[in-house]
């Protein structure tokens, strides 16, 4: 199975921090996305982010929390600049996150 057939190209919308600023942790900040299915989820916290090398890539996962008290695994990949859906998962799986 293809890797692009695997996890699903989603929508997001996001900043990508161009200077320090203590109001954004994070380099590039996910605040929203939406399935091709048209389901969109507001991203409430970023509970995790980790980078791995991908080929010539590199993809910048993250889990994050929604509003609707879902937790998502969803993944950046810097080489064909696309966000895609790794999983959705239960809380459970969060251990001490």
């Amino acid at each position: 199975m293809d890797t692009k057939d695997k996890y699903p190209p989603i929508n997001v919308l996001n900043i990508f921090r161009g200077f320090n600023n203590p109001k954004l942790k994070h380099a590039i900040t996910p605040i929203r996305f939406e399935l091709a299915n048209g389901t969109v989820h507001k991203v409430t916290q970023i509970r995790q982010t980790h980078k791995e090398r991908v080929g010539q890539a590199i993809h910048i996962h993250f889990v994050v929390q929604t509003s609707e008290q879902r937790y998502f695994n969803i993944v950046f990949d810097t080489g064909e600049l696309q966000w895609r859906l790794v999983q959705e998962f239960d809380s459970e799986l969060l251990f001490n996150y």
